[in-house]
């Protein structure tokens, strides 16, 4: 039982190794226009996907563009060695949570008033290798 735990354990740290992650938190920008964008580069190959984000006009584009290149960051301080052209990255996972809410109270007809929920959202991006979803 220890050995086979063991053995899992080792596989999972090589797998990860392949992976990169970036997260953006407390974004003020409502989780709904955020997905709208995410929506549009993920399983994508991220060259890809930079030059999608970059030529997008919606404000949340410019946002995860910068997510991005803080995932490409992560993954070549992982692996050094490894170059990045070679590597074949996709986005393999992006997810858009929401996150805490502003409550604001706008004035309204007749003494009474209307909430405002100012929403925001946090972003989860994953980096992972082609290779990895042959095998």
């Amino acid at each position: 039982m220890g050995v086979r735990k063991r053995q899992m354990a080792e596989r999972i740290k090589a797998e990860k190794q392949q992976l990169a992650f970036a997260k953006l938190n407390n974004c003020p920008t409502s989780p709904r226009k955020m997905r709208l964008v995410a929506d549009l580069i993920r399983g994508v190959e991220v060259e890809k996907a930079l030059a999608i984000l970059k030529f997008n006009s919606k404000e949340a584009s410019r946002r995860l563009e910068k997510l991005l290149l803080s995932a490409l960051a992560n993954w070549q301080a992982k692996n050094e060695d490894a170059s990045l052209e070679e590597a074949d990255l996709i986005v393999k996972e992006i997810r858009v949570d929401s996150g805490s809410m502003l409550k604001r109270l706008r004035p309204a007809p007749q003494g009474r008033a209307h909430r405002i929920r100012k929403r925001s959202n946090h972003v989860t991006l994953v980096l992972g290798s082609n290779n990895n979803i042959a095998s």
